[in-house]
């Protein structure tokens, strides 16, 4: 049964794409477009995918299905608090615990790497294993199988997961905040307004991209479908290519594509930043949401097991991640060892705008839910059908 939930969720990414850095920044490599078209921003959930999927079996298999995750689930958690409380009792002192630890070749990924590199070096509080992978669709099976415990991965794919394994997974944290431009080569575009008649070229149609993008264009006054032409491309590299033909072209880019298009285009400028631009409308309206690219998420029956592990993995994550702020030369190099990027010398003028942070507890909760908000209500699918629960929000 556990193998159909595997297949349900798996059919819930179908129409993934997610829009941020990956190691195929270098404009040379063949292969890297369709990385970074799937690993770096959102997965997106398809109702009609999983109808489809569900359709294939009988209905009494599918409610066995349901009835078994969630006995799993609830069992895990029992052994797992017995365990624990077992252990704290004994008074025994806590032995390095192995930790199963999953990253995507992209901006999930840079905020982890001075911890990648320390646990190469065997200086960690805990033993880590980091399994890279190029897309969601390789982490999620083994997310759901109990193979990782911990992992970076889109905001609202950890919406999804969490609704798909009725509350087998949960959020530890933010590490990313928004990765998307609106770059020109010209100097037409110095407000949201400025987007009204243009045609604006991007990727990631029916995906976060899309929403974030209409959120922003909603919320400054402007009609996404009449008050602007929006052109979708598969890739980000078309986009690229686009720019670079037409220097007149408008267009709405994750990092580090926009780094690279620069490097090979002098006239090429940063319009707008997504980010502050949704910041701006928190700042305007009283809200306290945020532009979220990833997170960190733990299983939760692993978090109940090993509560000191994950307290562990969270002052190190932080630690790491305010490497990469104040390490800029040997955090690009460490980039470009990992694979997430090609060349350090892109990495370094690209992670500077990738939004590398960390946020926990209720302000995690704040930004995260505030966001997820967004995209469920231009499209429920896309964060797996509904709002999660309180529970979602690990420490919160």
């Amino acid at each position: 049964m556990r193998r159909f939930l595997v297949y349900l969720i798996a059919a819930a990414l179908s129409l993934s794409a997610l829009s941020g850095c990956s190691d195929t920044a270098s404009s040379s490599s063949s292969d890297g477009s369709s990385q970074v078209s799937n690993s770096s921003e959102a997965a997106v959930s398809s109702e009609a995918a999983v109808s489809s999927e569900v359709s294939s079996s009988s209905s009494s298999e599918a409610v066995s299905s349901s009835e078994a995750v969630s006995s799993s689930a609830s069992s895990d958690a029992s052994e797992a608090s017995s365990e624990s409380a077992a252990s704290s009792e004994s008074g025994e002192p806590q032995q390095q615990v192995e930790v199963s630890a999953a990253v995507l070749k992209g901006p999930t990924a840079i905020g982890m790497v001075k911890l990648m590199n320390d646990a190469e070096q065997g200086t960690t509080a805990n033993q880590y294993t980091f399994t890279m992978s190029g897309t969601a669709d390789e982490i999620v099976p083994l997310i759901v199988k109990g193979e990782i415990d911990i992992a970076a991965v889109p905001a609202n794919l950890a919406s999804v997961l969490y609704n798909n394994t009725q509350g087998g997974v949960q959020v530890l944290a933010i590490n990313n905040l928004g990765v998307l431009y609106i770059v020109e080569s010209g100097d037409t575009i110095h407000s949201v307004a400025d987007l009204k008649g243009k045609t604006l070229y991007s990727t990631g149609k029916g995906t976060t991209p899309e929403y974030s993008l209409n959120y922003v264009l909603s919320q400054n006054g402007l009609n996404p479908e009449t008050d602007l032409t929006v052109e979708y491309k598969s890739e980000a590299t078309e986009v690229a290519a686009l720019l670079a033909e037409d220097t007149a072209a408008v267009a709405m880019l994750p990092q580090p594509f926009v780094t690279s298009a620069q490097m090979s285009n002098e006239n090429l400028r940063i319009a707008l930043d997504m980010t502050a631009e949704w910041d701006n409308i928190q700042q305007q309206n009283g809200g306290s949401s945020a532009l979220v690219t990833g997170v960190i998420v733990v299983r939760t029956a692993f978090a109940q097991e090993h509560p000191e592990a994950v307290e562990a993995f969270l002052q190190e994550y932080k630690a790491s991640t305010e490497y990469v702020s104040t390490n800029l030369e040997d955090c690009a190099a460490l980039v470009e060892k990992y694979g997430i990027v090609a060349k350090a010398a892109i990495a370094q003028k690209a992670i500077p705008m990738c939004n590398i942070t960390y946020f926990d507890g209720a302000e995690m909760k704040e930004k995260v839910s505030g966001y997820l908000d967004v995209l469920f209500q231009q499209n429920p699918a896309s964060v797996g059908g509904a709002m999660p629960g309180d529970d979602f929000y690990y420490g919160a």
